[in-house]
């Protein structure tokens, strides 16, 4: 830019990540500096199904004929891109705001969408691809994880962003410029001004190194319990196995108790096969039997971490108060599933009661967990855990494992191993959770019919994490 000319800026962001705070301070910066400035913005819907597009226009004052400034970013003229997350990056290449004439600033870290979270397998966007597409059509890229830098900051990303605006030398101000916009703007102002310094210090130094790919030790057991089904993990299983089967301890403590992850041993006792299979029976077995049912859901709601964390996202100071809703919506199958086996098979058998109960659990509700009505109504539910092994919904599960174990044990090396990562598809609860259950059990039945090998078995599961309506497995299994 050689402050002559018109200097257009799009921004994306997700709610929540200051984008209006960044297009502010551009505005102020290029007020301040003798510029026309005007900032525009058409939100999106919801945080995860469409960023909000902040559009700023500078313009030199002075010019013979005043300019007509846009509304919004115009496809292959915009000069300078921000994204504040890679997939925004990714949608502002689609978009067609980024090309050979545009400087694009965006953070490498994920917010997952729903999509790709509610996925039967695993749904997540290739982020590679992204990042390739981004340095082939910009004319040039700066990025690095731009979350991390905020949280070592303790700011938000659009000050980081601001901070590499800055730091790129794309517009015609100098530094302390910058820094005057956040100040003026008097919002968090120390915060955010070491939140510009370090995105400032990320563009223009040495690019910070690719977060490690070795995966992070797993706790190490706290009591005697603990101890003694680590002590059998380090002498019954093969080292590669040992990850997965300590994290499955360790879950299934957490889930229910320590006779229940000397249950999680026991099977995998009963299970012979290389390091591989025994590899992916610790995993996939220690997730099914920490399946989401209503106690689960309700005890990971109230965990003292989970408040932090949302403390934490949306940045609240200690003397502030945060109150956290959530949306629940327990199905009569659900309810059920938490009573006793034989209350719960009796009500949902009897088709005059189950119509007449249907109508009080067919929609979701919103609930206030921080408050002390329903933070104690998911504390009960929660402390129903030790009677968990006498309700429906354990019976079920215990005898469709003890199902896939059998079939496991009795199949050959190639297909066991396809069979154990057929729990793949089982996951979440509710509706996610039947559909997967519903494409499990088809594949299995036609494995139990002589209908399938090991290649067959590892097609369909494959068939069927890409399409959780079924209907594409469907079409797989008719031919």
């Amino acid at each position: 830019m050689n402050g002559t000319e018109r200097i257009s800026i799009a921004i994306l962001g997700l709610g929540g990540q200051g984008g209006g705070v960044l297009a502010d301070w551009i505005v102020q910066l290029g007020a301040a500096n003798g510029y026309i400035a005007q900032a525009t913005s058409v939100p999106g819907v919801a945080q995860r199904t469409g960023a909000t597009v902040y559009y700023v226009e500078l313009f030199p004052k002075g010019a013979a004929k005043p300019p007509v400034l846009a509304l919004m970013p115009v496809p292959g003229n915009v000069d300078v891109v921000l994204a504040s997350e890679l997939m925004e990056a990714g949608r502002a290449i689609l978009r067609g705001f980024v090309s050979k004439d545009s400087l694009l600033i965006g953070s490498t870290h994920r917010v997952y969408a729903i999509d790709e979270k509610s996925a039967m397998g695993d749904g997540r966007a290739s982020g590679e691809r992204i990042l390739s597409a981004a340095a082939e059509r910009a004319r040039r890229f700066i990025a690095f994880d731009m979350e991390a830098a905020a949280e070592r900051a303790g700011s938000v990303i659009s000050s980081i962003l601001f901070g590499a605006l800055a730091g790129s030398g794309a517009l015609p101000f100098p530094r302390e410029a910058f820094e005057a916009a956040i100040r003026g703007g008097g919002k968090a102002v120390d915060a955010n001004l070491r939140g510009f310094t370090s995105g400032f210090d990320a563009a223009t130094g040495t690019p910070e190194p690719a977060a490690s790919e070795t995966p992070s030790p797993v706790p190490a057991p706290t009591t005697a319990a603990g101890r003694a089904l680590l002590a059998r993990i380090e002498a019954t299983l093969p080292a590669p196995a040992h990850r997965f089967a300590i994290e499955g301890v360790r879950r299934l403590i957490d889930y229910q108790d320590a006779d229940y992850a000397a249950l999680y041993l026991d099977r995998l006792d009963t299970l012979k096969g290389d390091a591989t299979l025994m590899t992916e029976a610790a995993r996939h077995l220690a997730l099914w039997m920490s399946y989401e049912d209503t106690i689960r859901v309700a005890a990971l709601k109230l965990r003292a971490s989970r408040f932090a964390r949302v403390r934490d996202e949306v940045k609240a100071r200690e003397d502030q108060i945060v109150q956290l809703t959530e949306y629940m919506h327990p199905r009569l199958e659900e309810i059920c599933e938490t009573l006793p086996a034989a209350l719960g098979r009796r009500i949902l058998a009897s088709k005059s009661l189950a119509r007449r109960l249907k109508p009080l659990f067919a929609k979701g509700r919103h609930v206030e967990t921080t408050s002390l009505r329903w933070y104690l109504t998911l504390s009960l539910l929660a402390g129903w855990r030790r009677w968990r092994r006498g309700t429906l919904r354990y019976s079920l599960e215990q005898q469709r494992i003890e199902d896939w174990l059998s079939l496991i044990r009795s199949a050959p090396a190639d297909t066991a191993l396809e069979l154990v990562k057929c729990q793949r598809l089982i996951k979440g609860y509710g509706d996610t959770f039947e559909r997967g259950l519903r494409n499990y059990s088809r594949i299995v039945e036609r494995y139990r019919t002589g209908g399938g090998d090991a290649a067959t078995l590892r097609r369909l599961r494959e068939t069927a994490l890409e399409d959780e309506d079924g209907k594409t497995l469907e079409l797989a299994l008719a031919s």
